[in-house]
């Protein structure tokens, strides 16, 4: 018989997805009912084609993140209030796991379970649909590659930090919490330093930019932003996408300025100097810092709640385990806690919405507005992103400003 805590995560994750589908539903409605003409802003830029070409490609994306949210829910049901968790401890301990080690395979089960069940959607989604809307470029090896070798890392990397977390919990007493925010704090900031040089070349090719005359002209730009880098590479996304995107890696003084090598193909020199001074805008306004102390916080917080919950049966037997330990602890805390804080997300999106506007504003300063508007459009073509999104779905979940308002945005920084 469920307790408080079954009945409030049921009701919880009722109400998440019913508004994960609600929200979806309108997406795809709202998309399909301006399908027929393009917005007034983008006629001279983008073909009736294009844009219809990008609503049929945001509808199979909603339809199949539908189904996997059913599926989501009901594989969370089955390992919570179905008994999955407690079978497969009882298991567990039946062959002779106890202690570390049981918690350890515990979670590498439920971990190993849900990259199977999430297997199909990612098939579908990357060899479906990113190719039949022309996208994809990863073969069978590839894939296989790439999910080979971020399993070795996950297990490389994670298994030991998993191993001191479950340690830390059950030898740390009430302030086992604080002790695991240390450590994943550390963790984190370390993983953040070594991507770059350590996981990024893993999976891809970084060369240095070798078109001098634009690596001469954002040197200019750094200089006139006051920003330092360890350099400015280009990484051959083509090899899986022919989607374009341009990011920052690493932090303090080790800092890498990253171009796929499909946006360097999209765009010409003003546009990809504007787009660089957006990404330097992030920089420039405290956002990037501002988000890994917002994420240590909310680990924080997290972690804390954790703390209180670890040590109350109800919360347990609530979510389908008799049982008490560690392991247990924390894989019913990270599998429900997402349904209890999905409601969140519209603040959060709206605070990334506002710093994408930031950063606009910075680069038609520093840069040019212009060829900005120019690539933003090129991108918005090219990546097959709806240019007319549902408000409520847009305001839910987009980090980034709907095209037809950040344009706008632009226009008025732009003399």
């Amino acid at each position: 018989m469920m307790n408080p805590f079954g009945w409030s995560f049921l009701l919880a994750l009722s109400l998440s997805l019913w508004l994960r589908l609600y929200l979806s539903q309108r997406q795809i409605r709202h998309v399909r009912q301006h399908a027929a003409s393009v917005p007034a802003a983008f006629r001279q830029r983008i073909s009736l084609q294009q844009h219809q070409q990008a609503a049929a490609y945001t509808i199979a994306r909603q339809r199949l993140s539908q189904w996997e949210s059913v599926g989501d829910s009901v594989l969370l049901l089955a390992l919570t209030l179905g008994g999955g968790l407690q079978w497969l401890w009882t298991t567990l301990a039946a062959a002779g796991c106890d202690g570390l080690w049981q918690g350890l395979l515990l979670i590498g089960g439920v971990t190993a379970l849900s990259a199977l069940y999430g297997l199909p959607f990612s098939l579908y989604r990357t060899f479906v649909i990113e190719q039949r809307f022309g996208f994809n470029r990863r073969d069978w090896r590839l894939y296989l590659g790439d999910a080979l070798k971020a399993g070795a890392l996950a297990l490389l990397l994670g298994g030991p930090l998993l191993a001191l977390v479950l340690w830390l919990l059950g030898v740390a007493g009430s302030r086992a919490w604080l002790w695991v925010w240390a450590c994943w704090s550390a963790f984190s900031l370390l993983l953040l330093w070594a991507y770059p040089t350590w996981i990024a070349p893993r999976f891809n090719r970084f060369a240095p930019l070798a078109d001098q005359t634009l690596r001469a002209r954002i040197d200019l730009l750094l200089q006139r932003t006051g920003f330092q880098s360890d350099g400015v590479f280009v990484m051959d996304g083509s090899r899986r996408s022919s989607h374009g995107n341009a990011y920052f890696t690493g932090f303090g003084r080790h800092k890498r300025i990253v171009f796929f090598d499909t946006l360097l193909t999209q765009l010409d020199a003003d546009e990809v100097e504007a787009v660089l001074a957006h990404e330097l805008g992030h920089f420039r306004h405290g956002h990037i810092r501002q988000h890994m102390l917002s994420t240590l916080a909310l680990s924080f917080a997290s972690l804390f709640i954790l703390g209180q919950l670890q040590f109350m049966p109800a919360f347990h037997q609530g979510l389908g385990v008799n049982a008490m330990a560690p392991a247990l602890s924390l894989t019913l805390f990270m599998l429900a806690a997402p349904a209890f804080t999905f409601i969140l997300t519209p603040l959060f999106s709206l605070w990334s919405r506002r710093h994408e506007y930031e950063a606009d504003a910075f680069a038609a300063q520093h840069s040019s507005g212009a060829a900005l508007i120019s690539a933003l459009v090129k991108l918005y073509r090219d990546n097959a992103s709806t240019l007319t999104p549902d408000p409520l779905h847009s305001r839910f979940y987009d980090s980034h400003p709907p095209a037809s308002l950040r344009i706008a945005h632009l226009e008025r920084h732009t003399p």
